[in-house]
Parts: C-alpha cells; structure tokens; sequence
C-alpha cells in the first residue's frame, strides 16, 4: 500500500463531502466524511505495525517513495516524495487515530448544522493537509501540507462566517500564520541557497558530515523556521490567533489544539533538529520563547471564564513545553509530550464539547456548577484529562511532563523554576475549572437545568477511548530511573537525533536529582490541586477569589484581559497599517493612480470633442486643412533652416 494513498483518501471525502454533500444529505456526508478517515487510520496502521516492529528490532530503515519529478532548474532537483521514519510513524499514528475519533465525535456534535457537508469537507481536507506535511520527504512537500493545515484552520475557525466574531478569528489566524509563514519561507530560501536541495535525507547527512563547515548559516536558518514554527504552534509573540480561534465549533478546537496544526511547528523543529544543535543561539532562543509562553499563557488561564479559552490558552502553555524541551536538545521529551498532549487536550477539548452541547451553547463557567451527577460520563473522562494535563502519577503528562522538566534542569535552574511555576499554575486552572463546572449548586437557568443530558453514544464513546489513553499512554515513556530499557519512547524516536559532532547536546542528572525532581514536580501539582479545592470546592466556593479580587483589582484585570496584548497590537500595529493602507488608498491609489488614469481619458476625450468639428464631411474644408498642413511644415522647415 503506497503511503501517498494515505492523503488521498481524505482528499477524496473533502470531494465527495464538497461536491455533493448538500444533494445527497447528511448520511453519504457521514459514510464519506468518517469513513474516508477510518479508512486512512486503518490502512496507516497496517504500514505502522510491521514498521514499528522493525525499529524494535533493528531492521527497518526510513521507507522513501518518490512519485515523480517536481522541480528541475540547473542543479536544483526536487521529487514529489513521501516518507516513513520513526517521527513521521509517531506523528501518522495519534494523528489518524485521535483525528478519526474526532470525526465520529462531530457526528453527534454538528447534527443539527445546516452547513453539516461543508463542515466535514473541511475535516478532511485538514486531515489531507496534515498528512502530507508529516508524510513529506522533503521541506517543499512539507510546505504544501503546511499551508494546506493554514488554510483549513481558517475555514474552520471561520465556519459560521456569517457571525463577525467567528469571521473576524479566522481572518486572525490567517494573518498570524501569514506573519509566520513568511519566516519559514525565508528559512527554505537560505537552506536552499546553501545545500541546493529541500530533500531531507542530503540535508541532513550533509550537515552531519561536516557540522563545520555548515554552522556558520544555521543560526540564521533555524530561527527563520522557528518563527514559522511561532505562527503554527501559537508563541509568543505570534500566539494571540489561538484563544480566538475557539469561534469555530468545539471539535475544530480539539483538531487543531491537539492532535494537527498546532503540533506542527514542534515536529518541524524536531525534524531539523540538526539544524537547530549547531546553534546554541537559536537553541537558547527556542528555550526562553517556549519557556516564556508556558508561564505567560498559564497566567492568563488562571482568570479565564469561558471553558473554552481555558484549555486554549492552556494550549499555548503545553506549546511552550514542547519548545522549552526543544530548546533544551530534549527534541525526544518534546515529541513525547505532543503525544501525550494530543491525547489529554483533545479529550478535554471534546468534554467541553460535551458540557456545552448539554447547556444549549453556554460556554461561561460562572453559569454551570453541579454538572457530574447530569453528566457522569463526560465528567470522568474530563477528570482523566484534567488529571493527566496537571502531571499527576501515573497519568500521561506526568511522565512528559516530567521529563521535560528534567532536561531543563539539567541545562538552566533557571528554565526549570520557569516550567516548574507553569506546571504549579497548570495544575490550579485545570482543577479550577473542574470544581466551577462540575461540583456545587448549578448555577444556569431553569430552562438549562430541565434539558441537562448527557451526550450520545457518538460523543461519549470517542470520550472514554481518549480517557483510557491520557491514562495509560504515558507508560510507553517511563523515566530512565525504572530501567535502561524501559522508555520504549525514547528508544523509538532516538534516531531522529544523530549524533553530531560539536552539536547543542542536552545535559544529564544524576539518579538521586531526578528523583528530587520527580518529587517537586508532583508537589507542586498536588499543591495547585490543593489550592483550587479550597478556592472552588464547599458551600463557600469562589469566597477567597472574590476577596482576592477585591484585594487587587488591578492585577486581577489585567491577567482577565490577557494583559491586553491584542489591544496593544491593535493600537501599535493593526492601527497603524490601517491608517497607512488608507493613505494608499485615498491618496496614492485614488488620487494619484486613479486621477493621472481619469486625466488622460479627459484629455483623449477632450481632444476627440475638439477634432471632431472639423470632420465636415467637405471635401474643400480637407483640402484647405491640408494647405495649411503644408504651409505650416514649410514654415517650420523654413525657421529651422534660419538657425
């Protein structure tokens, strides 16, 4: 079974779901919107098993197709070519899997949506996307599923187009990732310049072969990437477009928070790591803007209401994770907490779902309370999630968590505290929002009380499957102090990282430190746990915020409105551009363009009103204009002559 066919067959439900969708009705839609990705996750699985088994055992080297011929120019030669390797097997297989659940998810979620066949042609053809961009065997097919995940994220956040919120958030998100995109673009002209190649295989042999020779350019080409990878995976400062893109319908924020887009610039990062350790600079700037986002966006997190944009800026904070173990040469903890994350964060995502479809659309936590006894389904599979998100033994994101905190440890004190804060704040939102949803007196209308439910089989089963996995899944990753051999994880994914000769190489930690740190990090989740049920759990629930509120208004205002980072972009920069592209318009375009384009349709016209009194029709009148013709020529013969 050719890997290409892996993309195609989305591709296909994104035509039939397009095309005739709205004439054939919602079943065919739901037969070739789920059925397409079932089929893709299947068929991934019956490539991945064999595949996985021969890198356990030795025997499998990367599985390289070539389709065809793209590009020829001089000595520029690029295929159009798929490939399989221990991070592309990785990446293909939570991607089907968690993307076919939330397609059976939306099934029970998008029922009664008029635009039901539009919805699911733009599932697929994400899910298209994305499998081309992990699939690829070199940076320009990487590009073509970039901007294809681009694109989608937009029709999607932007799918009920017709509410200027959901309008304005895709248009956001589009011109975020234009910003970003505009960086990667820069960084595939450099690599292209210096290796005169996109393919993967040449580019990182080459650098392999002689780090030295190449590390001059790689500072410069990794952070050209890393501000693409900013755009895709939402960090600072280009992260502002993902809490809005909570506009589109809750299983487009599970897709794109969790298991496709978001992920993407981590595995780009991961993917050119080679790049990146032969520039401790870039290194260094990788870790302190992941680190930096991990702590900004769990600030912002703590006062957020509508649950939604809780687990979206939680989102931007687990981002920042992954960059921080980036950034820290633990590529391989980074794409262990992509897994894992992919996992807990679209259960959580699809849960909300689960609450809002049962509140008529509420999405403000201030009106829910009380909801585990309505929803008991929804709610143990939203506290597996929660729990696994806070880092709590022996759910999933305790053992990535956890090892990201480790090699940060091992290279900066100072990036650890920084993680180790956000993870302490992590713990306190999450179990915070838990408490305010789903314990106390509910606290909506008689109307929302009367039709609490809970969710079909087709939303709750997807609910208990992710919920089995943010609990167990951690365990292919068990840390290094339960034996040598036991991170299947890391002895997996561990030759995507070759070894490089005067490279960025991660630090170690002794037995006893690490297990320090394992107790730390477990303290500081118990604590934020601790401190969230005695804010937000009990009769007197939400008391001590409100003092605390009360005590510092200011503070508590400016973490509510995200420290008003889009007001500031608005008045720096969207103003600004606004302004200048008025002046353009009004100035440049309209009087200078417009009026020298006006001036000289009035002149021909002008001249035509002119000329056309003397076209009589009279035969003398022409003769004597002639004459005169002839005179005045003479004439001027004549005075040239003279000088």
């Amino acid at each position: 079974m050719p890997l290409l066919l892996l993309p195609l067959l989305p591709l296909a439900g994104f035509l039939l779901c397009g095309l005739l969708g709205k004439r054939l009705g919602k079943t065919f839609v739901t037969v070739c919107g789920v059925g397409s990705v079932a089929l893709t996750t299947v068929l991934a699985y019956v490539r991945l098993v064999p595949y996985v088994a021969g890198v356990f055992s030795g025997h499998a080297a990367p599985i390289l197709e070539r389709y065809g011929s793209w590009i020829r120019a001089g000595n520029v030669s690029i295929d159009f070519a798929l490939r399989l390797d221990p991070l592309s097997a990785l990446m293909l297989s939570f991607v089907t899997f968690v993307g076919f659940l939330i397609h059976v998810y939306s099934v029970g979620y998008m029922h009664a949506d008029t635009g039901y066949g539009r919805y699911f042609a733009y599932l697929n053809l994400f899910m298209a996307a994305m499998l081309t961009l992990i699939l690829a065997a070199n940076f320009l097919v990487l590009f073509v599923g970039w901007e294809g995940v681009g694109l989608c994220s937009y029709l999607l956040i932007a799918f009920d187009y017709l509410k200027e919120s959901s309008a304005r958030a895709g248009r956001k998100a589009f011109v975020a990732n234009r910003v970003g995109d505009f960086g990667f673009l820069i960084g595939l002209f450099l690599i292209l310049g210096v290796f005169g190649t996109l393919e993967f295989d040449r580019l990182f042999s080459a650098v392999a072969a002689s780090p030295g020779r190449y590390a001059p350019a790689m500072t410069a080409i990794a952070l050209c990437l890393f501000v693409g990878a900013c755009g895709k995976s939402a960090q600072i400062p280009l992260y502002v477009w993902l809490p809005d893109a909570m506009a589109g319908p809750t299983p487009v924020s599970a897709l794109i928070h969790a298991a496709t887009m978001v992920t993407a610039g981590v595995y780009v990062v991961a993917r050119s790591n080679v790049f990146f350790r032969l520039s401790p600079s870039a290194m260094a700037v990788v870790a302190i803007v992941g680190g930096a986002t991990a702590l900004f966006a769990a600030i912002i997190g703590t006062a957020q209401n509508d649950i939604k944009k809780v687990l979206a800026y939680s989102t931007v904070s687990q981002l920042g994770y992954m960059f921080l173990a980036c950034g820290v040469g633990a590529f391989v903890a980074g794409m262990f907490h992509v897994m894992t994350h992919a996992f807990f964060k679209a259960l959580l995502f699809l849960g909300s779902g689960s609450v809002i479809h049962a509140m008529g659309g509420e999405q403000d936590m201030r009106r829910m309370g009380g909801l585990r006894r309505a929803l008991p389904v929804t709610f143990w599979t939203f506290l597996a999630g929660t729990l696994a998100l806070a880092g709590i033994p022996i759910w999933a994101g305790f053992f990535s968590k956890d090892e990201i905190l480790g090699a940060a440890f091992a290279k900066s004190p100072g990036l650890w505290l920084v993680g180790f804060v956000a993870a302490g704040l992590t713990s306190f939102y999450m179990f915070r929002l838990v408490y305010r949803t789903f314990f106390g007196e509910f606290r909506g209308t008689d109307d929302q009380k009367h039709h609490l439910h809970e969710s079909p089989a087709s939303m709750t089963v997807p609910l208990v499957v992710l919920a089995v996995l943010s609990t167990f899944g951690g365990l292919v990753g068990l840390p290094a102090i339960v034996g040598p051999r036991a991170n299947l994880f890391h002895r997996f994914l561990d030759p995507i990282v070759p070894p490089l000769s005067g490279g960025f190489e991660p630090g170690e930690l002794s037995r006893g430190l690490e297990i320090g740190l394992i107790a730390a990090s477990v303290a500081i989740a118990l604590a934020g746990w601790l401190i969230a049920r005695v804010c937000y759990a009990g009769d007197r629930s939400g008391s001590l915020p409100e003092r605390f509120v009360r005590a510092v208004p200011g503070l508590h205002r400016v973490v509510e409105n995200k420290f008003f980072v889009d007001e500031i972009y608005d008045f720096l920069i969207y103003r600004p551009f606004r302004a200048l592209a008025r002046f353009f318009w009004k100035a440049i375009d309209t009087l200078v363009i417009d009026g020298l384009i006006n001036a000289g349709a009035f002149v021909v016209e002008l001249s035509g009103d002119l000329l056309r009194f003397f076209t009589t029709g009279n035969v003398r009148n022409y003769a004597l204009t002639f004459l005169l013709g002839i005179v005045g020529l003479l004439a001027w013969l004549g005075w040239m002559g003279a000088r």
